[in-house]
């Protein structure tokens, strides 16, 4: 029998409220509030706080239509596997959707490559915590800082899949809070309705009185998706984590049907006010930073320290999701027998052990390369990781062209959230990242993570193959 017409085994058990896991499968442990929230928080990433100031600086004004460009491309990519994750929710996602639709190697292939991908920002944002904090408490070491955010993580996923929900809850409550806050003061200020605030009332005039709206032309827009790109990276982990809630599919077509409006008001809305408040070449962005830029104009005490808190918890959040992440992609590959069988196995509070530990020994590895040989080893890593995320909606988009034909097959009850414009709009969404690939190879830095991410996803892909033809072959034979 194919693999487009095997069943692909879940490997959690939930279904609803109530339903009672299996003795060695996950448990549902998160409550729909988690779910909510990490949803909404799984947009917000670190990068959206430390990364806008170069976009804006490259684009202008019009790193908001560079913003608006990656998030229809991501808002395609949600509608899609949420089609597939309302029919079956399953910790492996994707990867286990691309196992049933396109054939094992891929689901091999790019659940490993997720897996790295994850333990790579691992070390990244533990890193970058670490240099939040000690700038405030200096006696300890950045080296000692890392391990220790690193360590606490562990031990809450460890502990169990409830514990990773609250944390990830509280996390991502201060982010949410955090932006709602800066988009509602400044957009006061912007009009000038913000009590105490010496900040001129500028409307919207800061959009073209410095150079227009395109001031580095329209080729801007394109630079300017290049480095807002991977910062919607973490909008698919809801899917994964879907498969412990106590009820999946009402979690996932929330999830789905919600993340326009989280883009537009946490992505756009707050980018919006940056550019209004502040003209794009104003020296304070550069130099402060975005949001730290914007605050002081407004006359905000502290902007600094308050915004390296919100960054801190940022990257407490990103850490937190990506250790969850990494282990439960890692769980999804060991039952179906891709990643070493320890893996697949929970302990009786139904978490994942060994997925966990393993995920963090390598997130510990990349942490130590990120000290020892930053400009080596560890930038070898990030560059053959950068384009993961790309390949992963790609790849989404080919799964979901496939699993709509097997859902309708053999449960079409079970398609509650459909793909809008089907095929058409899974077909322009592949080509847009597809475009967004080619065009990477343009740019210094983005050629590079381009070719080394090729070469690292070849590597997989080739493994992945040779292991189920041999596998294959095996079977045959006997």
């Amino acid at each position: 029998m194919s693999a487009q017409s095997t069943p692909t085994k879940v490997d959690a058990t939930p279904g609803g409220p109530g339903q009672a896991p299996s003795p060695d499968g996950l448990k549902a442990g998160l409550k729909n509030r988690h779910l909510s929230m990490i949803a909404i928080g799984g947009v917000i990433g670190a990068g959206l706080f430390v990364g806008s100031a170069s976009g804006i600086a490259a684009a202008g004004p019009g790193i908001l239509l560079s913003y608006a460009l990656v998030g229809a491309m991501v808002v395609f990519v949600m509608r899609m596997l949420g089609e597939m994750a309302a029919a079956n929710p399953t910790s492996g996602s994707f990867s286990a959707y691309a196992d049933q639709a396109l054939g094992r190697w891929a689901g091999f292939s790019i659940g490993w490559l997720y897996w790295f991908f994850w333990v790579v920002v691992l070390a990244v944002e533990a890193t970058a915590g670490a240099k939040i904090l000690e700038g405030w408490i200096p006696a300890v070491p950045q080296w000692g800082w890392a391990l220790i955010v690193m360590v606490v993580l562990t031990v809450t996923n460890l502990a169990s899949v409830s514990s990773y929900g609250e944390f990830e809850f509280w996390f991502a409550g201060i982010k949410v809070v955090a932006i709602a806050a800066f988009i509602i003061i400044g957009g006061l200020a912007v009009f000038g309705l913000l009590p105490g605030s010496g900040h001129e009332a500028t409307g919207f005039t800061n959009l073209t009185s410095h150079g227009g709206f395109l001031p580095n032309g329209p080729g801007s827009i394109l630079t300017g998706v290049l480095m807002v790109v991977f910062s919607f990276m973490g909008s698919e982990i809801v899917t994964l984590a879907a498969g412990e809630s106590e009820d999946p599919q009402r979690a996932v077509t929330k999830a789905t049907n919600s993340v326009i409006w989280r883009i537009g008001v946490f992505y756009l809305g707050s980018i919006l006010v940056v550019v209004s408040l502040l003209p794009w070449d104003s020296k304070a962005i550069a130099k402060d930073g975005s949001y730290v830029a914007a605050l002081n104009s407004i006359g905000i005490p502290h902007a600094g320290e308050i915004m390296n808190f919100i960054v801190l918890t940022a990257v407490l959040s990103c850490l937190n999701s990506g250790l969850y992440t990494a282990s439960r992609m890692a769980f999804s590959l060991g039952r179906r027998g891709d990643a070493p069988k320890a893996f697949a196995r929970t302990n009786a509070r139904g978490v994942p052990q060994a997925a966990i530990l393993g995920s963090v020994v390598f997130g510990f590895v990349a942490v130590f390369f990120n000290y020892k040989w930053p400009d080596t080893v560890f930038q070898f890593l990030l560059n053959s990781s950068g384009a993961v995320a790309l390949f992963v909606w790609l790849v989404i988009c080919f799964t979901q062209l496939r699993m709509r034909r097997i859902i309708l097959r053999d449960n079409p009850e079970k398609l509650i959230v459909r793909m809008w414009l089907f095929p058409y709009l899974t077909w322009a969404t592949a080509a847009m990242i597809g475009f967004v690939l080619v065009y990477m190879l343009t740019d210094d830095a983005g050629r590079q993570q381009v070719i080394l991410s090729a070469a690292v996803a070849a590597l997989v892909v080739a493994i992945g193959v040779v292991k189920h033809r041999g596998a294959k072959a095996a079977v045959t034979e006997g």
